[in-house]
């Protein structure tokens, strides 16, 4: 009974951003808080092909936001710049529990704790922190710039970027100078509570090789969904007699009555609130001019309260639940950089040690609601999942009440070495070559429980376990994924405006899972060994599977002048496979994707126009699905094959004081193969003949819209010594198929498009900076995502939509020292 996370959320895109609007970020130092990236004039220096190069001249569809443009858009957590990254899809419960994909490569079965790893992978710098289950939920302050690399980067970044990288890239230590800044901010949503954040930075020289940069940060945002009264009656399983068989032989039968709850106790307006708070700590060391060192600390701990998906049945931006919910995310970061010269060669050493814990408490009790109306089967014979009524021993006659609570917990770690070299940038021949390796684990802790059921006297139809618990479902499963490559790229000018691209990545995996999954019945524990713990009757999961293969890029670049540069690349990025937890389900296998772009990168005077077509073959793609019978328990399928087709770009310009921009993505993207359906007994894909497919060919995928877009106008006018500014931006989405097979789909339906427009106006002189923003001005009804708390073939009838965040005004003042 994993919760399975597959949402039909919220997409987004990835376009190469213009110069005119990116600051030019020089040896990784950001520009003056108080400058315009307007005002840089040069050209953005990036790290996506791990040099340091021009984005004009990178053959790749990046875009980067650079620290003046996230602070312009008001970015503070990973909401804020998925919605202005037109490429980039995404789906979510709220804060701290969304997964990433790029050009719409998503099944809608990704981010499962026992199954797929991510398509896309999330970088700190030069450190992964994307973990089996999610991507962090990084507070974004004193950022240099945001880097978002579309199509497969598997050559230079590997297992887990099948659909893309985003990368944060953070304000280096600098020797040479004092800085300081601090941030406040209040705001309130029209339909909800107040919030406010307060964030600061220092550098500190501490000599003329050596400096210290520490920043911190509190933001509390308010809450805007109510819980509003209601009460639910559980008929218990009243139904048809239960056959008189040895299996149900503890089975009461039809003997219960109904059982009506009430939620009173939690009834409250605007409950979804987050506190956020941490720090970021680097000491960067120049050793002798040509080696430095650089070790690094990152600290953020989260506690989101409430739901943040709302039940369009009881109304907009109102549910009603009958279990606290909560989600706790801390994690931590510890890193070491070392860059030096072996002759005319740059070295980089990056390593890094990643902890996460996340305590998950969702309102779990519709999972209970579906059961008590799935009971039995046409044959009269009881159907094989949780039944809903249990004796109440300190009330004989009466029955518990069978809402069910889900307590969640995942313990990450993720260690990480690389090594790499680069040759000089100057030369016609240019190789990055380098060794990776990747240990990352998640302990997994889910016990599902009915409040009083551990004091049940036995018999009953569902045995407990030994240590006295409520519980009635319970996990505890290690898993470790290790990855091991060597890897390639070059680039060789055959003559002075004409490049080729060719890379190669050779890789291991090795992945296992081990523990317990199950009910205390004697079935689950038939093959298996013994456990001591006392909180499992057996070890009933031993899973490994191993992998092995190469993957490669190529491509050609055309300098057709300073500022036209066009390219076409072919690419192929990987995932690896994995183990199913349910015995007798066959291992799924790793799935590839092939991209075949063509892009231009163009400067006109002062327009900038960058884009890029792109035509990927997605193929054994892997999905998680929950079959029926199976407890809610999910599983892991090589579904088939997709195709996805589209186009990406992105236009800027500047006159005097006012600055256009807009980007936007249309993609397509559906199945080529029949998803079949899945057997009833060995719970593996079979494809019968005359049997309708789960999923037939021409399916859409889910997750990500055929278009979605945005546009911003802002106007600077100096005041004085300072200079104000108006800005306005507008933001589109279409609508998305919401799950990847029919049944999902219609139990759940589609999202719609929507728009949604923002202002801000302002004033920066001398040290100071005073703004007002108002998100959501129209009050947009926006819906990124249908979901369901348990798996949608169980729970689907009950489904939830995530929203964007209602209409929202604040104030934010700032001071640079």
């Amino acid at each position: 009974m994993i919760k399975a996370i597959r949402t039909a959320p919220l997409a987004c895109a990835l376009l190469s951003t213009t110069s005119l609007v990116i600051p030019v970020v020089a040896r990784a130092q950001a520009e003056p808080a108080a400058a315009s990236e307007a005002d840089s004039g040069g050209d953005i220096i990036v790290t996506a092909q791990r040099r340091s190069e021009s984005l004009q001249k990178v053959p790749l569809s990046i875009n980067v936001l650079g620290e003046q443009k996230l602070k312009e858009q008001n970015v503070a957590s990973f909401d804020d710049y998925a919605k202005i990254l037109p490429s980039v899809s995404f789906q979510s419960f709220g804060p701290s529990q969304s997964q990433i994909f790029f050009r719409g490569v998503s099944s809608g079965g990704d981010g499962l704790h026992i199954g797929p790893l991510p398509t896309s992978s999330m970088y700190i710098d030069d450190i992964p922190v994307t973990t089996i289950g999610g991507t962090v939920d990084f507070h974004v302050y004193d950022i240099a710039r945001i880097e978002a690399l579309a199509g497969p980067q598997g050559t230079l970044f590997g297992a887990s970027s099948l659909s893309g990288v985003l990368r944060l890239i953070t304000n280096k230590p600098d020797p040479t100078a004092f800085s300081a800044s601090v941030d406040a901010e209040a705001n309130k949503f029209s339909k909800g509570d107040f919030g406010g954040s307060l964030e600061g930075y220092v550098n500190i020289p501490l000599s003329e090789t050596m400096a210290l940069r520490v920043s911190g940060f509190y933001k509390k945002d308010g809450g805007y969904i109510d819980n509003i009264p209601g009460t639910r009656t559980f008929t218990l399983d009243d139904g048809p007699p239960v056959p008189d068989t040895p299996e149900n032989a503890n089975d009461p039968g039809n003997t219960a009555t109904n059982k009506t709850v009430t939620n009173a106790a939690l009834v409250k307006d605007d409950y979804n609130d987050v506190e956020t708070y941490g720090g970021r700590a680097a000491l960067g060391i120049d050793l002798d001019g040509n080696w430095s060192v650089t070790p690094s600390i990152i600290y953020q701990h989260q506690k989101a309260n409430g739901g943040f998906l709302y039940d369009p049945k009881k109304g907009y931006l109102k549910v009603t639940d009958y279990l606290p919910s909560s989600n706790k995310d801390e994690w931590y970061q510890a890193a070491l950089t070392i860059t030096g010269k072996l002759s005319d060669w740059d070295v980089t050493y990056a390593g890094g040690y990643f902890g996460r814990k996340v305590d998950n408490r969702p309102d779990y009790s519709y999972y209970s609601v579906a059961y008590d109306t799935y009971t039995y089967t046409s044959s009269g014979s009881r159907y094989h999942g949780y039944a809903t009524y249990f004796p109440d021993p300190n009330n004989p006659g009466e029955f518990l009440d069978p809402t069910q609570n889900a307590i969640l917990k995942d313990k990450y770690t993720k260690f990480t070495q690389e090594l790499r070299i680069a040759s000089p940038s100057d030369k016609p021949f240019r190789l990055t070559a380098g060794a990776f390796m990747q240990i990352q684990t998640d302990k997994i802790f889910a016990d599902y429980n009915v409040k009083g059921f551990g004091s049940v006297v036995s018999p009953i139809w569902l045995p407990q376990f030994a240590d006295g618990s409520d519980t009635m479902f319970r996990t505890r499963i290690k898993r470790k994924d290790q990855d091991y490559a060597v890897f390639a790229q070059a680039e060789y000018d055959i003559v002075p405006d004409v490049t080729l691209i060719a890379g190669m990545r050779g890789f291991m995996s090795h992945n296992t899972i081990s523990g317990f999954s199950g009910t205390a019945t004697a079935r689950n524990c038939l093959i298996s060994t013994p456990s001591t713990d006392p909180a499992v009757p057996c070890h009933n999961v031993d899973k490994a599977s191993d992998e092995s293969g190469m993957i490669y890029k190529a491509g050609v670049k055309y300098q057709m002048t300073p500022d036209v540069m066009v390219y076409a690349t072919v690419s192929r990025g990987y995932r690896p496979g994995g183990n199913n937890r349910r015995p007798g389900v066959n291992p799924f296998k790793s799935d590839t994707l092939d991209n075949y772009e063509v892009g231009w990168k163009t400067r006109f005077g002062p327009v900038t126009l960058n884009g890029a077509a792109f035509y990927e073959k997605w193929k054994k793609l892997q999905f998680g699905l929950v079959p029926l019978g199976q407890n809610g328990v999910t599983n892991t399928y090589n579904a088939g094959d997709a195709r996805i087709y589209g186009i990406e770009g992105d236009i800027a310009a500047r006159f005097g004081g006012l600055i256009l921009s807009a980007a936007g993505t249309y993609v397509d993207a559906k199945l080529t193969t029949d998803f079949c359906q899945v057997d009833p007994v060995t719970k593996n894909i079979v494809c019968n003949p005359g049997d309708p497919p789960a999923a037939p060919k021409r399916t859409r995928l889910p997750i990500m819209p055929r278009f979605k877009g945005d546009a911003t106008a802002r106007y600077e006018v100096p005041v004085g010594s300072g200079k104000a500014f108006a800005q306005g931006t507008v933001s589109h989405q279409g609508g998305t198929r919401s799950f990847l097979t029919d049944a999902d789909f219609a139990a759940v339906g589609p999202t719609k498009a929507f728009t949604t427009v923002d202002f801000s106006i302002g004033i920066n002189w001398d040290h100071y900076r005073v703004s007002a923003f108002l998100d959501n001005a129209f009050s947009s009804h926006g819906v990124l995502s249908l979901n369901s708390v348990c798996a949608t073939q169980i729970c689907g009838q009950y489904s939830r939509a995530y929203p964007t965040t209602p209409q929202m005004f604040g104030i934010k003042l700032g001071y640079d020292y």
